[in-house]
């Protein structure tokens, strides 16, 4: 506790950190004082049958986790930063296949603006299809009495759609801001405050259930939270495992100074793909349910609107195996790997430069993914063996799935930049012994 008190002292003696961390605070708390301002227009005290809806729903369960309950209360902010990450992904794989996207990539702090200027214009382009849905699915959802306007006012429907486009555009601006002025990356803070802001609600939830309908009482939720940190803890360690390749630098002699000569080492991630292959899937698997607006009880539909059953979680676990191939052979590149090694004057001892270099780099890639796509795989499905052990099925979200990855690899991405920080002005880190090492480290 004392060494605790002692970082926290340092960390706001650093008047820049203090400044940045202070600043971050104040702009996540605008973000949860919006995410409680209705829609002008639907009356507040009518929004039980969304509700409803929303923790009936898997798929709009995890936008409401991710919105963090903006979703549910028909807030301002109530499509969140989400049509923000599809139009980055749409972004990100355009530049694998698109020539003109490929070369601003390459542009370097020129090229980055402008990817980032396209990622606008596309998000504004989802929220305009996801806007009006979203009404729509108001208008079937609630009773015509919560629109103040009337249920089938345009005035109504227009002004709401700009607000919700407004609302997400603020969103994107509140985290471009914490990103270059406050601590951490604004947009991974943004859904991780709205994760843990579910939490409380959740815990609570799960209290009640043990102490009221006696099912194992205290001693039954001391087990369930020794094993969620055990999922913690494990999670922590899928995010920072690593495979180390040797790589020796060409020694060079330059007048009286010497370069290169030295070995370093290329850190292969384990899990390469963090939490897209899981967001990827659950999207793919939902499909079925939404066409049949989760109402159909035969077929395929009935077999993935059950997210506690056999066969959704072994087709959905296989997804997630597949899509981490997928994710990890688009964002690891073996050959511009080999191209800078080359450049720069290094070699993988044992290794020839070029060809053998990437066929090198390329089984290596695919060894350590098989074993982190697996232990994804597990992640995702846990929140569905905690369900099956009895665990609240809001509480069991936090066993596993996009909202622990999301929890794990935000903190320790902010905790490592609090470090950098304390360390440069030659403070003790965070911890006692070792260094945090984040998923960019």
């Amino acid at each position: 506790m004392k060494k605790l008190i002692e970082t926290l002292k340092n960390i706001f003696k650093i008047e820049e950190l203090r400044k940045r961390i202070l600043f971050t605070l104040s702009l996540l708390l605008v973000y949860r004082f919006g995410s409680f301002v209705v829609i002008p227009g639907i009356n507040p005290q009518a929004l039980n049958d969304l509700q409803n809806q929303v923790d009936g729903n898997g798929l709009l369960g995890l936008l409401n986790i991710f919105s963090g309950g903006a979703f549910s209360n028909a807030s301002i902010f109530a499509l969140g930063i989400m049509p923000y990450i599809s139009a980055s992904i749409v972004i990100q794989l355009l530049g694998i296949v698109v020539p003109y996207f490929q070369k601003m990539q390459k542009e370097g702090e020129s090229g980055r603006r402008k990817i980032n200027q396209w990622t606008r214009y596309l998000t504004i382009i989802v929220l305009l299809l996801q806007a009006p849905a979203y009404l729509a699915n108001l208008h079937r959802t609630l009773s015509p009495s919560a629109f103040v306007m009337g249920a089938n006012s345009i005035l109504f429907t227009v002004s709401a759609t700009v607000v919700l486009i407004a609302g997400t555009m603020f969103v994107m601006w509140l985290g471009e801001k914490i990103t270059d002025k406050g601590i951490g990356n604004g947009v991974s803070l943004i859904i991780m405050v709205g994760i843990i802001a579910r939490l409380p609600h959740a815990l609570f939830a799960e209290v009640n259930t043990r102490f009221t309908e006696s099912t194992g009482g205290l001693v039954m939720l001391v087990v369930e939270l020794a094993l969620l940190f055990l999922v913690f803890a494990a999670t922590i360690a899928l995010v920072q495992a690593v495979r180390k390749i040797p790589v020796q630098y060409a020694k060079r002699i330059v007048g009286n100074k010497q370069y290169g000569g030295v070995r370093q080492y290329i850190p292969l991630k384990i899990n390469a793909a963090g939490v897209m292959p899981i967001i990827f899937a659950q999207a793919l698997v939902l499909l079925p349910a939404m066409f049949s607006r989760f109402e159909s009880t035969s077929g395929l539909a009935a077999v993935f609107s059950n997210y506690a059953g056999f066969w959704y979680n072994l087709i959905f676990g296989l997804m997630v195996v597949a899509f981490t191939y997928f994710y990890t052979a688009i964002t690891v590149n073996p050959n511009m790997m080999a191209e800078d090694m080359k450049r720069n004057g290094g070699f993988i001892p044992g290794v020839k430069p070029g060809k053998k270099t990437v066929e090198y780099l390329d089984t290596i890639m695919t060894r350590i993914t098989l074993p982190g796509s697996i232990f994804l795989a597990i992640v995702a499905i846990l929140p569905a063996f905690a369900m099956k052990l009895g665990i609240n099925d809001q509480f069991a979200h936090f066993y596993g799935g996009t909202s622990l990855l999301i929890l794990v690899g935000v903190v320790l991405d902010t905790l490592q930049q609090i470090e950098s920080y304390l360390l440069l002005r030659h403070y003790d880190g965070l911890m006692k012994t070792g260094r945090i090492k984040g998923r960019t480290a």
